[in-house]
C-alpha cells in the first residue's frame, strides 16, 4: 500500500471514530491549518491558492456555526464570534489583507485551546465517575 494511501486511511479512520467533541477539534485544526496557509499564499502572491484556503476556512466556520445549539445560552453567545470571523476572512479574501487573517487565526486558536480544555476536564470526570462504579 502507498504511503499516500495508507495515510488517506488513516485519516478516514479517525473521522470516522472520532468523537462529536473530537470532530469539532478536528474542523479547528482544519480551520488553522487553511488560515495559515492562506497567509503564506498572500505573502507568495498565489491568489488563486489563497481564495481556496480561504474558502475552506469559511466552510469551517459554517459548519461550526451550524452544529451550535441555539438552546444553550454559551451558543448565543458563540454565533457572533463566529459571523465576525466571517466577514473578516470575506475581508481578508476581498482585500489580501495578512491582518485580518491573523485575526481570525487569533480566534480560531483560542476556540480550539478551550475546546481541549474542556475535553481534558470532561476525560477526567468520565473517568472519576468510572473509578467510582
Amino acid at each position: 500500500m502507498p504511503a499516500n494511501k495508507a495515510y488517506q486511511t488513516y485519516q478516514n479512520n479517525a473521522v470516522n471514530t472520532a468523537s462529536g467533541g473530537e470532530l469539532t477539534l478536528m474542523l479547528y485544526n482544519g480551520c488553522m491549518k487553511f488560515i495559515k496557509q492562506a497567509i503564506k499564499d498572500i505573502n507568495d502572491s498565489n491568489y488563486e491558492a489563497k481564495n481556496k484556503n480561504i474558502q475552506k476556512a469559511q466552510n469551517i466556520i459554517q459548519e461550526l456555526m451550524i452544529t451550535l445549539d441555539p438552546e444553550i445560552e454559551i451558543s448565543k453567545q458563540i454565533l457572533p464570534l463566529y459571523e465576525f470571523m466571517q466577514f473578516q476572512l470575506k475581508e481578508a479574501n476581498i482585500k489580501n489583507d495578512v491582518t485580518k487573517l491573523e485575526e481570525v487565526l487569533g480566534f480560531v486558536t483560542e476556540f480550539r485551546d478551550t475546546w481541549k480544555q474542556v475535553m481534558i476536564k470532561n476525560r477526567k470526570q468520565q473517568y472519576a465517575q468510572g473509578a467510582q462504579v
